[in-house]
């Protein structure tokens, strides 16, 4: 059998469902647009990867408190990863923050917490990107598993992202 010195190289690049450099470069920031169900990862300034994504199944608006299914708006940072989810993986969004704890005790309520980036729900991994299509969390932004295992792997800890309306 005649080996070809280029195939791992070839491998590595047609198998890849996205650019070689996606591989090696590491997010600097995430924008969640929740207008248009997207987030965008960002790379000093240039656009590393966007994702379709579903939301909390309330009505669209900021999350005001515990219970409400709505996304945050706000600006917040990645400050866990979680492997033993619920969901498949689980990435930590750092709500609430200041401007969400004031908000919360104003109208006397609890601002909620627990808002992730994540997979589907372990087991059901099997819908996919039909997953997008329906919002359907508490709050947080789901992908797809394969897409959150991506997102795992380019976003560390600490990585601050922006979540608009």
């Amino acid at each position: 059998m005649r080996r070809l010195p280029f195939l791992p190289l070839l491998l590595l690049i047609g198998c890849s469902k996205h650019p070689l450099a996606v591989a090696t470069q590491q997010a600097d920031k995430i924008v969640v647009e929740k207008s248009t169900h997207t987030m965008t990862l960002y790379s000093k300034g240039a656009v590393l990867r966007t994702y379709r994504v579903a939301l909390g199944r309330g009505a669209g608006q900021a999350k005001q408190r515990q219970g409400d299914h709505e996304t945050p708006e706000g600006l917040y940072t990645i400050d866990a990863k979680n492997i033993h989810s619920r969901f498949h993986l689980a990435l930590h969004v750092s709500y609430p923050n200041a401007d969400d704890k004031r908000r919360a005790q104003k109208l006397r309520v609890a601002p909620g917490g627990d808002i992730m980036i994540h997979g589907l729900e372990n087991g059901l991994g099997w819908l996919g990107s039909i997953q997008h299509h329906v919002d359907w969390t508490d709050g947080c932004v789901a992908l797809t598993d394969d897409e959150v295992d991506e997102v795992s792997r380019l976003v560390p800890i600490g990585t601050p992202i922006e979540i608009q309306h």
